[in-house]
Protein backbone atom coordinates (compact mmCIF):
# COMPACT_ATOMS: atom_id res chain seq x y z
CA UNK A 1 0.00 0.00 0.00
CA UNK A 2 2.61 2.24 0.76
CA UNK A 3 4.57 1.42 -2.79
CA UNK A 4 1.54 2.56 -4.14
CA UNK A 5 0.94 5.82 -2.28
CA UNK A 6 4.88 6.67 -2.85
CA UNK A 7 4.38 5.78 -6.91
CA UNK A 8 0.56 7.86 -6.95
CA UNK A 9 3.11 10.56 -5.32
CA UNK A 10 5.68 10.40 -7.55
CA UNK A 11 3.66 10.87 -10.24
CA UNK A 12 2.02 13.80 -9.43
CA UNK A 13 4.65 15.36 -8.60
CA UNK A 14 6.22 14.74 -12.07
CA UNK A 15 3.26 15.44 -13.34
CA UNK A 16 3.04 19.13 -11.26
CA UNK A 17 6.82 19.51 -12.71
CA UNK A 18 6.16 19.08 -16.13
CA UNK A 19 3.03 21.77 -15.92
CA UNK A 20 5.56 24.23 -14.50
CA UNK A 21 7.93 23.83 -17.26
CA UNK A 22 4.85 24.00 -20.11
CA UNK A 23 3.67 26.93 -18.35
CA UNK A 24 7.07 28.94 -18.07
CA UNK A 25 7.55 27.16 -21.78
CA UNK A 26 4.67 28.86 -22.97
CA UNK A 27 5.32 32.42 -20.86
CA UNK A 28 9.08 32.76 -22.28
CA UNK A 29 7.40 32.07 -26.14
CA UNK A 30 5.01 35.15 -25.32
CA UNK A 31 7.52 37.31 -23.55
CA UNK A 32 9.95 36.61 -26.70
CA UNK A 33 7.54 37.91 -29.25
CA UNK A 34 5.76 40.40 -27.51
CA UNK A 35 9.60 42.47 -26.47
CA UNK A 36 10.80 41.77 -29.99
CA UNK A 37 8.21 43.23 -31.52
CA UNK A 38 8.31 46.40 -29.56
CA UNK A 39 12.15 46.58 -29.91
CA UNK A 40 11.95 45.66 -33.92
CA UNK A 41 9.38 48.24 -34.21
CA UNK A 42 10.95 50.58 -32.72
CA UNK A 43 14.32 49.38 -34.27
CA UNK A 44 12.71 50.35 -37.47
CA UNK A 45 10.97 53.62 -36.98
CA UNK A 46 13.56 55.73 -34.89
CA UNK A 47 15.56 58.12 -37.22
CA UNK A 48 18.48 57.44 -35.46
CA UNK A 49 18.17 53.52 -35.68
CA UNK A 50 16.92 52.64 -39.20
CA UNK A 51 15.64 55.97 -40.26
CA UNK A 52 12.38 54.60 -41.53
CA UNK A 53 9.68 56.78 -40.22
CA UNK A 54 6.47 55.68 -42.31
CA UNK A 55 4.16 54.33 -39.14
CA UNK A 56 1.34 53.97 -41.91
CA UNK A 57 3.21 51.80 -44.18
CA UNK A 58 4.58 49.67 -41.46
CA UNK A 59 1.00 49.15 -40.00
CA UNK A 60 -0.40 48.08 -43.18
CA UNK A 61 2.69 46.14 -43.91
CA UNK A 62 1.46 44.06 -40.74
CA UNK A 63 -2.12 44.11 -41.38
CA UNK A 64 -1.29 42.77 -45.33
CA UNK A 65 0.94 39.94 -44.16
CA UNK A 66 -1.66 39.65 -40.93
CA UNK A 67 -4.38 38.90 -43.52
CA UNK A 68 -3.04 36.44 -45.66
CA UNK A 69 -1.76 34.09 -42.91
CA UNK A 70 -5.03 34.56 -41.32
CA UNK A 71 -6.86 33.18 -43.96
CA UNK A 72 -4.21 30.48 -44.73
CA UNK A 73 -5.19 29.04 -41.04
CA UNK A 74 -8.74 29.33 -40.57
CA UNK A 75 -9.68 28.17 -44.19
CA UNK A 76 -6.69 26.08 -45.47
CA UNK A 77 -5.56 24.37 -42.34
CA UNK A 78 -8.91 24.95 -40.28
CA UNK A 79 -6.74 26.06 -37.15
CA UNK A 80 -9.85 27.33 -35.44
CA UNK A 81 -13.12 27.48 -36.60
CA UNK A 82 -14.74 31.48 -37.47
CA UNK A 83 -18.20 32.35 -35.59
CA UNK A 84 -20.91 30.69 -37.56
CA UNK A 85 -23.65 33.16 -36.88
CA UNK A 86 -21.01 36.32 -37.90
CA UNK A 87 -23.03 37.45 -40.55
CA UNK A 88 -22.80 41.02 -43.26
CA UNK A 89 -24.55 43.05 -41.28
CA UNK A 90 -23.19 41.98 -37.85
CA UNK A 91 -19.48 42.77 -39.40
CA UNK A 92 -20.24 45.70 -40.65
CA UNK A 93 -22.25 47.17 -37.07
CA UNK A 94 -19.81 45.14 -34.73
CA UNK A 95 -16.44 44.14 -36.26
CA UNK A 96 -16.14 47.03 -38.84
CA UNK A 97 -16.06 49.87 -35.70
CA UNK A 98 -13.42 47.74 -33.64
CA UNK A 99 -11.05 47.34 -37.09
CA UNK A 100 -11.10 51.37 -37.63
CA UNK A 101 -10.19 51.97 -33.55
CA UNK A 102 -7.56 48.98 -33.97
CA UNK A 103 -6.25 50.41 -36.98
CA UNK A 104 -6.10 54.25 -35.11
CA UNK A 105 -4.21 52.64 -32.02
CA UNK A 106 -1.94 50.75 -34.16
CA UNK A 107 -1.19 53.83 -36.40
CA UNK A 108 -0.47 56.31 -33.27
CA UNK A 109 1.25 54.00 -31.26
CA UNK A 110 3.81 52.78 -34.03
CA UNK A 111 3.79 57.01 -34.70
CA UNK A 112 4.92 57.20 -30.93
CA UNK A 113 7.89 55.61 -31.34
CA UNK A 114 9.30 58.04 -33.68
CA UNK A 115 9.28 60.53 -31.04
CA UNK A 116 9.57 58.95 -27.27
CA UNK A 117 11.83 56.24 -25.69
CA UNK A 118 10.70 52.63 -25.26
CA UNK A 119 10.62 52.97 -21.42
CA UNK A 120 8.49 56.00 -21.85
CA UNK A 121 6.35 54.16 -23.55
CA UNK A 122 5.81 51.62 -21.22
CA UNK A 123 5.21 53.92 -18.60
CA UNK A 124 2.90 55.93 -20.05
CA UNK A 125 0.47 52.86 -20.82
CA UNK A 126 0.37 51.85 -16.84
CA UNK A 127 -2.73 54.81 -18.15
CA UNK A 128 -4.82 51.90 -19.85
CA UNK A 129 -7.08 50.94 -16.55
CA UNK A 130 -7.61 54.84 -15.78
CA UNK A 131 -9.44 55.38 -19.44
CA UNK A 132 -10.80 51.86 -19.83
CA UNK A 133 -12.54 52.43 -16.64
CA UNK A 134 -13.20 55.88 -17.49
CA UNK A 135 -15.09 55.07 -20.60
CA UNK A 136 -16.75 51.96 -18.94
CA UNK A 137 -18.49 54.36 -16.60
CA UNK A 138 -19.38 56.89 -18.98
CA UNK A 139 -20.86 53.98 -21.28
CA UNK A 140 -22.47 52.54 -18.12
CA UNK A 141 -20.81 49.23 -18.25
CA UNK A 142 -19.36 50.00 -15.15
CA UNK A 143 -20.78 51.38 -11.94
CA UNK A 144 -18.81 54.38 -10.52
CA UNK A 145 -16.68 53.61 -7.44
CA UNK A 146 -15.17 56.32 -5.50
CA UNK A 147 -12.43 53.74 -3.87
CA UNK A 148 -11.69 52.39 -7.68
CA UNK A 149 -11.44 56.70 -8.51
CA UNK A 150 -9.07 57.46 -6.07
CA UNK A 151 -6.87 54.32 -7.38
CA UNK A 152 -7.68 55.76 -11.11
CA UNK A 153 -6.09 59.40 -9.37
CA UNK A 154 -3.56 57.54 -8.22
CA UNK A 155 -2.19 55.81 -11.07
CA UNK A 156 -2.35 59.05 -13.12
CA UNK A 157 -0.23 60.89 -10.50
CA UNK A 158 2.56 57.96 -10.72
CA UNK A 159 2.65 58.79 -14.78
CA UNK A 160 2.41 62.28 -14.58
CA UNK A 161 5.92 62.36 -11.84
CA UNK A 162 7.18 60.02 -15.01
CA UNK A 163 6.58 62.25 -17.32
CA UNK A 164 7.38 65.03 -15.63
CA UNK A 165 11.18 63.54 -14.71
CA UNK A 166 11.13 62.52 -18.89
CA UNK A 167 14.93 63.44 -19.88
CA UNK A 168 13.61 63.45 -23.69
CA UNK A 169 9.72 64.48 -23.49
CA UNK A 170 8.12 65.21 -26.81
CA UNK A 171 4.55 66.54 -26.14
CA UNK A 172 3.99 65.41 -29.68
CA UNK A 173 4.82 61.98 -29.15
CA UNK A 174 2.86 61.82 -25.70
CA UNK A 175 0.14 63.06 -28.09
CA UNK A 176 0.34 60.11 -29.91
CA UNK A 177 0.71 57.68 -27.14
CA UNK A 178 -2.32 58.94 -25.23
CA UNK A 179 -4.14 59.04 -29.05
CA UNK A 180 -3.80 55.19 -29.31
CA UNK A 181 -4.25 54.30 -25.49
CA UNK A 182 -7.92 56.09 -25.77
CA UNK A 183 -8.57 54.52 -29.23
CA UNK A 184 -7.65 50.82 -27.82
CA UNK A 185 -9.35 51.44 -24.47
CA UNK A 186 -12.62 52.58 -26.73
CA UNK A 187 -11.95 49.11 -29.02
CA UNK A 188 -11.95 46.92 -25.60
CA UNK A 189 -14.73 48.82 -24.07
CA UNK A 190 -17.03 47.90 -27.57
CA UNK A 191 -15.84 44.08 -27.43
CA UNK A 192 -17.60 43.86 -24.52
CA UNK A 193 -20.70 45.56 -25.97
CA UNK A 194 -20.69 45.03 -29.67
CA UNK A 195 -19.53 41.13 -29.12
CA UNK A 196 -19.05 39.32 -25.86
CA UNK A 197 -22.36 40.44 -25.29
CA UNK A 198 -24.25 39.13 -28.28
CA UNK A 199 -22.17 35.99 -27.34
CA UNK A 200 -19.41 36.35 -30.28
CA UNK A 201 -15.95 35.46 -28.70
CA UNK A 202 -13.04 35.81 -31.09
CA UNK A 203 -9.23 34.43 -30.61
CA UNK A 204 -6.12 36.19 -32.09
CA UNK A 205 -6.33 33.91 -35.10
CA UNK A 206 -10.07 34.60 -35.66
CA UNK A 207 -9.54 38.50 -34.73
CA UNK A 208 -6.75 39.05 -37.00
CA UNK A 209 -8.81 37.16 -39.91
CA UNK A 210 -12.04 39.60 -39.53
CA UNK A 211 -9.89 42.52 -38.55
CA UNK A 212 -6.97 42.80 -40.71
CA UNK A 213 -8.39 43.01 -44.19
CA UNK A 214 -10.90 45.68 -42.30
CA UNK A 215 -7.56 47.76 -40.95
CA UNK A 216 -5.77 47.16 -43.77
CA UNK A 217 -8.16 48.80 -46.19
CA UNK A 218 -8.96 52.10 -43.52
CA UNK A 219 -5.46 52.79 -43.59
CA UNK A 220 -4.93 53.16 -47.25
CA UNK A 221 -7.17 56.61 -46.90
CA UNK A 222 -4.60 58.69 -44.56
CA UNK A 223 -1.66 56.20 -45.87
CA UNK A 224 -2.26 57.79 -49.82
CA UNK A 225 -2.39 61.40 -47.89
CA UNK A 226 0.36 61.51 -45.30
CA UNK A 227 2.52 58.78 -46.25
CA UNK A 228 2.45 58.02 -49.80
CA UNK A 229 3.65 60.86 -51.56
CA UNK A 230 6.79 60.95 -49.99
CA UNK A 231 7.52 57.67 -50.42
CA UNK A 232 6.99 57.86 -54.14
CA UNK A 233 9.49 60.30 -53.95
CA UNK A 234 12.17 58.39 -52.69
CA UNK A 235 11.72 55.96 -55.42
CA UNK A 236 14.96 55.06 -56.52
CA UNK A 237 16.77 56.70 -53.13
CA UNK A 238 15.12 53.95 -51.04
CA UNK A 239 15.11 50.25 -51.56
CA UNK A 240 12.44 47.80 -49.92
CA UNK A 241 14.24 45.50 -47.82
CA UNK A 242 12.19 42.59 -47.40
CA UNK A 243 14.30 40.66 -45.14
CA UNK A 244 13.66 43.22 -42.51
CA UNK A 245 9.91 44.43 -42.87
CA UNK A 246 9.79 39.98 -43.69
CA UNK A 247 11.28 39.04 -40.43
CA UNK A 248 9.17 42.27 -38.52
CA UNK A 249 5.97 41.49 -39.80
CA UNK A 250 6.17 37.50 -39.02
CA UNK A 251 7.20 38.20 -35.74
CA UNK A 252 4.51 40.44 -35.45
CA UNK A 253 1.75 37.54 -36.20
CA UNK A 254 3.97 35.39 -34.11
CA UNK A 255 2.60 37.14 -30.81
CA UNK A 256 -0.45 36.74 -32.13
CA UNK A 257 0.06 32.94 -31.85
CA UNK A 258 1.68 33.43 -29.18
CA UNK A 259 -1.26 34.88 -27.47
CA UNK A 260 -3.36 32.11 -28.77
CA UNK A 261 -0.61 29.14 -27.15
CA UNK A 262 -0.37 31.07 -23.59
CA UNK A 263 -3.89 32.09 -23.14
CA UNK A 264 -5.23 28.98 -24.62
CA UNK A 265 -3.05 26.29 -22.50
CA UNK A 266 -2.51 28.32 -19.21
CA UNK A 267 -5.13 31.64 -18.59
CA UNK A 268 -5.25 35.03 -19.94
CA UNK A 269 -4.46 36.17 -16.18
CA UNK A 270 -1.06 34.58 -16.32
CA UNK A 271 -0.26 36.49 -19.60
CA UNK A 272 -1.54 39.81 -17.25
CA UNK A 273 0.99 38.52 -15.21
CA UNK A 274 3.63 37.96 -17.26
CA UNK A 275 3.12 41.38 -18.88
CA UNK A 276 4.01 43.04 -15.75
CA UNK A 277 7.80 41.33 -16.18
CA UNK A 278 7.92 42.14 -19.99
CA UNK A 279 7.43 46.05 -18.94
CA UNK A 280 10.33 46.08 -16.67
CA UNK A 281 12.46 44.02 -18.84
CA UNK A 282 11.70 46.85 -21.50
CA UNK A 283 12.46 49.69 -19.27
CA UNK A 284 15.68 47.77 -18.49
CA UNK A 285 17.03 47.05 -22.24
CA UNK A 286 15.42 51.25 -23.35
CA UNK A 287 18.16 52.11 -20.89
CA UNK A 288 21.04 49.33 -20.59
CA UNK A 289 20.96 48.39 -24.74
CA UNK A 290 19.21 51.54 -26.62
CA UNK A 291 20.62 53.74 -24.35
CA UNK A 292 17.41 55.81 -23.41
CA UNK A 293 17.81 57.95 -20.15
CA UNK A 294 15.46 57.03 -17.44
CA UNK A 295 16.03 58.87 -14.59
CA UNK A 296 15.20 58.38 -10.90
CA UNK A 297 11.84 60.76 -11.10
CA UNK A 298 10.83 58.41 -13.73
CA UNK A 299 11.32 55.30 -12.07
CA UNK A 300 9.40 57.02 -8.82
CA UNK A 301 6.32 57.67 -10.64
CA UNK A 302 6.22 54.20 -12.79
CA UNK A 303 6.48 52.54 -9.57
CA UNK A 304 3.65 54.08 -7.94
CA UNK A 305 1.46 53.92 -11.11
CA UNK A 306 2.24 50.11 -11.24
CA UNK A 307 1.47 49.72 -7.65
CA UNK A 308 -2.27 51.87 -8.53
CA UNK A 309 -2.35 49.33 -11.39
CA UNK A 310 -1.48 45.92 -9.79
CA UNK A 311 -3.79 46.98 -6.35
CA UNK A 312 -6.41 48.05 -9.35
CA UNK A 313 -6.40 44.33 -11.12
CA UNK A 314 -5.89 42.70 -7.30
CA UNK A 315 -9.59 44.12 -6.44
CA UNK A 316 -10.98 43.61 -9.55
CA UNK A 317 -9.72 39.85 -9.48
CA UNK A 318 -11.21 39.60 -5.78
CA UNK A 319 -14.78 40.89 -7.09
CA UNK A 320 -15.20 38.80 -10.39
CA UNK A 321 -13.89 36.05 -7.82
CA UNK A 322 -16.72 36.72 -5.96
CA UNK A 323 -18.64 37.03 -8.52
CA UNK A 324 -18.16 34.15 -10.15
CA UNK A 325 -18.35 32.18 -7.24
CA UNK A 326 -22.04 33.18 -6.54
CA UNK A 327 -22.85 31.98 -10.18
CA UNK A 328 -21.02 29.01 -9.59
CA UNK A 329 -23.31 28.29 -6.25
CA UNK A 330 -26.67 29.40 -7.77
CA UNK A 331 -26.18 26.87 -10.79
CA UNK A 332 -24.16 24.21 -9.89
CA UNK A 333 -23.50 24.68 -6.02
CA UNK A 334 -19.89 24.53 -6.60
CA UNK A 335 -17.20 26.98 -5.06
CA UNK A 336 -14.40 26.40 -7.61
CA UNK A 337 -13.61 29.19 -9.49
CA UNK A 338 -12.17 29.33 -12.83
CA UNK A 339 -9.47 31.44 -13.13
CA UNK A 340 -8.88 31.05 -16.75
CA UNK A 341 -12.59 32.82 -17.58
CA UNK A 342 -11.64 35.35 -15.14
CA UNK A 343 -8.34 36.20 -16.44
CA UNK A 344 -10.10 36.64 -20.17
CA UNK A 345 -12.27 39.38 -18.60
CA UNK A 346 -9.24 40.57 -16.84
CA UNK A 347 -7.60 41.23 -20.01
CA UNK A 348 -9.54 44.72 -20.48
CA UNK A 349 -7.03 46.50 -17.74
CA UNK A 350 -4.15 45.64 -20.24
CA UNK A 351 -1.24 46.45 -18.21
CA UNK A 352 1.09 45.86 -21.98
CA UNK A 353 -0.66 44.56 -22.03
CA UNK A 354 -1.42 44.94 -24.56
CA UNK A 355 -3.24 43.57 -26.36
CA UNK A 356 -5.52 40.20 -25.28
CA UNK A 357 -3.18 43.76 -24.17
CA UNK A 358 -2.89 44.65 -27.30
CA UNK A 359 1.17 44.68 -28.46
CA UNK A 360 2.31 47.16 -31.12
CA UNK A 361 2.46 45.07 -34.41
Amino acid sequence: MNSKMGSSSASLSEGIIKKIILTYTYISIWLFFSFSVIIYNKYILDKKLYNWPFPITLTMIHMSFSSVLSIILVRVFKVVEPPLHMTKSLYISSVLPIGILFALSLWLSNSAYIYLSVSFIQMLKALMPVIVYSISVMLKKEGFRTNTMVNMVSISIGVGIAAYGEAKFDLYGVVLQLGALLFEATRLVLIQILLTSKGIQLNPITSLYYIAPCCLVFLTIPWLVVEFPILRQQIGGFEFDLVIFGTNSLIAFGLNLAVFLLVGKTSALTMNVAGVVKDWLLIGFSWSVIKDTVTPINLVGYLLAFMGVVYYNRVKFQSLKAAEAQKSEKKEGVDEINDEEIGKKLLLDDRDSNGVKKDDS
